[in-house]
């Protein structure tokens, strides 16, 4: 295999990607086989990390992306060759958890294994470690609330860790940064002794988090000449795909492999960084090339961006130059104009509809993308598109695991079965549970002569209990208590007779399992709520029926972070004895979902099989992060303001961290500068991803203020679409 390093720059879908599996295909038949002098112990473990031999390490943004390059390259070489696919993200958590024993000696923690924290139990914890900071006030900012505040504080050891910068020296940069002006000296302080204390107390536990695993991997894992050398035996050669989206560490990782023969090839966008402001590293990456043989510049450009890029951008960034000269746009560029939002949308899902019923366009080729697509626009376009047959689907939608109704269903129900939860349930709680529980098929209900086959095909029956139903047993046969809130027989109801049979039944049946499961409990034969939230989706939400893919992903979500929870609960109890026993913890996670806390997404990471005919709906952030390319674009509120900041959020401080200006103050001149550069970045990604633009415009926001953001003069620019 050749030592020659590959540096392959280029704009996006210039077939950078492409290029990086054809260098996989030269390469792979030149990795040699694992070497006679490693030992039998060292052979096994790499046989259950599933490798046979040295590997290509090959790495990509974010798990979707790492997906389908795995998938490429396995249809690419035949899956004859072995590698390594993974995110930095991933690969530093791997590497952090298989050498733990090498942490364990070097820092002399307690010889336990590690658990990571996922980003809502770690705010969680972190809030009750800083308690007594956050109820006196030394942990405050104005105008941020306190979770915000905790999120924050974390945040900032998370962006010194993906830098490379010593968590010690946090309170100066921050210092340095903001000179007075969103904080105080006292606070920087007081910001970076919490983090050392929870720092402490998370490795006195076992836990990690994204930033202290981070940390230790640069600052101890990698020094270290043990993992050092375990890593050469593994890796001949590391591919990158992307890495203008990679943290600072990486830069570190990719020197020490090339610095000791491995070979490298990597790719980079100018006009990407989408995670910019999120961890990512630009221009400290860009810096990589310098330490390539072989530069490779790809100066293809697809979709619109081969045509207007450079007119776009310059209409957009340079208004005032270009603004008078009346550059106009091809037909490729329409404008779709209203004066309030809600015609906009109305408008909008119009157009898709009659765009795909002339078969001018298929579903699957059209993607709807604003700066922030909030839950009016998708309900709307939803809805709207549904009349016609046309599907829409939300691309990586992280919604609050408490916006669906069954989530919220199961939650009343964990409420209802163990004790000491009253204050958690109300009557409209229960109503709504009542009518998610009973839309299960109701086989004793039927009529004679009905068909007790399950049929996926078929339409599903319609609730047994409706709302109005629900309302009235809610009112009557929900008894409140602090200790023990439950439900009474039907006839609790003087005139339950005017419910119905079937809603009556149904109400029966769920009130006889919810007894069951009390009892069960009492008696100590309910393992944990992990148990019940599976007896109760496996009873009344899966038993007859396939669910649609965001409602079962919902469920794996609830799932998935029940199971996380209570494994933490479970460590803490071993190190700290507990103070209110099962239902304390229930109750504080019942709190944590109510509250709107977005969890991890589940796994597996995207549905089985072909993409399904759907219009696409996706904020900037998601859609660029996916990386994929449609046919037609509708750049829904293209007048907004947030569009100079790409509707992406900057972790707070993440300027501060970035290589080039380490702990350097940002003059309002630079910060004008940066909003116009992210624009370009944008513009141009996003015109490489569609042939035919709309351009969708309201004069009004949802506010009802007027809205005259950067776009504009690409609206009059382009041609007005009449229907």
């Amino acid at each position: 295999m050749s030592s020659d390093s590959i540096w392959i720059v280029g704009a996006a879908r210039s077939g950078k990607t492409t290029r990086l599996i054809e260098q996989f295909c030269l390469w792979s038949p030149s990795v040699k086989p694992l070497s006679a002098t490693v030992s039998s112990r060292w052979r096994s473990g790499r046989r259950r990390l599933g490798q046979t031999g040295p590997a290509i390490l090959v790495l990509a943004a974010n798990g979707d992306n790492r997906l389908e390059l795995a998938d490429r390259i396995a249809t690419a070489t035949q899956g004859k060759y072995t590698f390594h696919s993974t995110t930095p993200f991933g690969f530093f958590e791997q590497e952090v958890m298989l050498f733990w024993p090498l942490l364990v000696q070097s820092l002399d923690l307690r010889v336990q294994f590690p658990l990571r924290l996922q980003p809502e139990t770690e705010l969680e914890l972190a809030a009750r470690l800083w308690r007594r900071e956050l109820d006196s006030g030394i942990l405050r900012q104005t105008g941020v609330s306190s979770n915000r505040m905790v999120r924050r504080t974390l945040d900032l050891l998370q962006l010194a860790a993906v830098s490379g910068t010593p968590a010690i020296e946090i309170p100066e940069i921050l210092e340095q940064g903001f000179a007075g002006e969103a904080g105080s000296t006292s606070l920087w302080a007081t910001m970076g002794e919490l983090l050392d204390r929870w720092r402490e107390w998370c490795l006195t536990r076992g836990f990690l988090t994204y930033g202290i695993i981070c940390e230790l991997y640069w600052r101890y894992l990698l020094q270290d000449g043990t993992y050092q050398q375990h890593l050469l035996d593994r890796y001949q050669a590391v591919m990158a795909d992307d890495i203008d989206d990679y943290p600072a560490i990486s830069r570190h990782l990719f020197e020490l492999l090339l610095d000791r023969g491995a070979a490298g090839a990597f790719t980079y966008n100018p006009d990407g960084g989408v995670r910019l402001g999120l961890g990512a590293d630009t221009e400290y990456m860009a810096g990589l090339e310098t330490r390539c043989n072989r530069v490779e510049n790809l100066d293809r450009q697809a979709g619109l961006a081969q045509e207007i890029g450079e007119s776009v951008v310059n209409l957009a960034v340079n208004a005032d130059s270009f603004y008078g000269l009346e550059l106009s746009l091809p037909a490729s560029v329409r404008s779709i104009s209203t004066t309030s939002r809600s015609q906009l949308l109305r408008e909008t899902a119009e157009i898709i509809a009659e765009a795909v019923k002339s078969k001018a366009v298929a579903p699957e080729e059209i993607a709807v993308i604003a700066p922030g697509m909030d839950a009016i626009a998708r309900y709307s376009l939803t809805e709207i598109l549904g009349r016609d047959n046309i599907a829409a689907e939300s691309l990586n939608d992280q919604r609050p695991l408490s916006s669906t109704p069954a989530i919220r269903a199961l939650l009343t129900l964990l409420a209802l079965v163990y004790p000491g939860l009253g204050r958690l349930v109300d009557r409209d709680a229960v109503a709504e549970m009542l009518v998610v529980l009973s839309s299960q098929r109701n086989r004793e209900l039927d009529t004679e002569g009905s068909n007790p086959i399950f049929n996926p095909n078929q339409i599903p029956n319609p609730k047994s209990i409706d709302p109005v139903r629900a309302g009235l047993i809610a009112d009557h046969c929900f008894r409140p208590e602090l200790d023990r809130p439950s439900l009474l027989p039907i006839t609790a109801f003087p005139r339950w007779d005017r419910l119905g049979h079937r809603a009556a039944g149904a109400y029966e049946q769920i009130l006889e399992w919810i007894e069951q499961q009390r009892t069960q409990q009492q008696q100590r034969l309910l393992p944990s709520p992990i148990s019940l939230l599976d007896r109760a989706i496996q009873k009344f939400l899966i038993s007859d029926r396939y669910l649609p893919y965001d409602q079962l992903a919902a469920l794996r979500e609830l799932m998935e972070t029940c199971a996380h929870y209570w494994q933490i609960d479970e460590r803490m109890q071993r190190v700290e004895p507990p103070k209110g026993g099962e239902s304390e913890t229930i109750a504080r996670f019942i709190q944590l979902l109510r509250q709107g806390t977005v969890t991890a997404n589940p796994f597996p990471v995207r549905p089985d099989g072909s993409a399904a005919p759907a219009v696409t709906l996706a904020t900037i952030f998601q859609y660029r992060s996916s990386r994929r390319a449609h046919k037609w674009h509708f750049w829904l509120d293209a007048s907004s303001p947030l569009w100079l900041s790409g509707g992406a959020a900057t972790l707070f401080g993440a300027p501060l961290f970035w290589r080039s200006q380490l702990g350097q103050k940002g003059q309002s001149e630079d910060e004008t500068d940066a909003g116009q550069q992210r624009l370009r970045r944008i513009l141009l990604d996003l015109l490489s991803r569609c042939s035919v633009l709309y351009l969708c415009h309201s004069e009004l926001s949802v506010s009802g203020q007027e809205q005259t953001g950067p776009m504009m003069p690409l609206i009059h620019s382009s041609v007005s679409y009449q229907r």
